[in-house]
């Protein structure tokens, strides 16, 4: 079952890479990095500011530190204990695909999916009465996870897998959150 899981993901990530040209390489390569996405963040952060006021806009940010942290740590235990190649370095793909970028980390799970979609899931749960579309803050970590694959960085288990885990940590800290927000963070 889990090689039949695996040739699954590798065949999905053939055709998604393949989708990809060299006219768009410099495009989803600015997409991967994440300092590109400064002015959203800045953005989004303004207009939640706007919303809600600094000192809860600071617990936000304290809260999304705090995320990112433990879901980034816990994508790294879980990669130092599968050690799953990534696309680029695996030899039984990395001849078909387009490498378009190389890292020499292990690939399960992928960091920016599940940090993307940590925040995002957070962000969205607080802040959801707030702002009508805030659904469209998913297209983030979408996008930014796709980059993944398109660049022959992770396979799409490994990206589904992070959204997984994001998802859940998102939700977990919301949960804490709101259960600390009235005593400790009132406004």
């Amino acid at each position: 079952m889990l090689e039949k899981i695996q040739e699954l993901d590798k065949e999905l990530l053939i055709f998604l890479n393949g989708l990809g040209s060299e006219t768009f390489d410099k495009l989803w390569l600015i997409i991967t990095n994440q300092l590109y996405w400064t002015p959203f963040f800045l953005f989004l952060f303004y207009l939640i500011y706007k919303k809600i006021g600094g000192k809860q806009t600071l617990y936000l940010l304290f809260f999304i530190a705090i995320l990112i942290a433990f879901t980034d740590q816990t994508c790294n235990l879980f990669k130092h204990t599968f050690q799953r190649l990534r696309p680029c370095n695996d030899p039984e793909v990395n001849t078909i695909i387009r490498v378009v970028q190389v890292r020499q980390s292990y690939s399960f799970f992928s960091g920016h999916a599940a940090n993307t979609m940590a925040v995002a899931t957070f962000l969205f749960l607080i802040l959801k009465r707030y702002f009508k579309y805030l659904g469209f803050l998913f297209l983030w970590p979408l996008i930014f996870a796709y980059s993944r694959i398109y660049l022959g960085l992770h396979y799409p288990g490994d990206i589904l897998t992070g959204y997984f885990f994001g998802a859940l940590f998102g939700f977990l800290l919301y949960l804490v959150y709101r259960k600390l927000k009235p005593q400790y963070f009132p406004g």
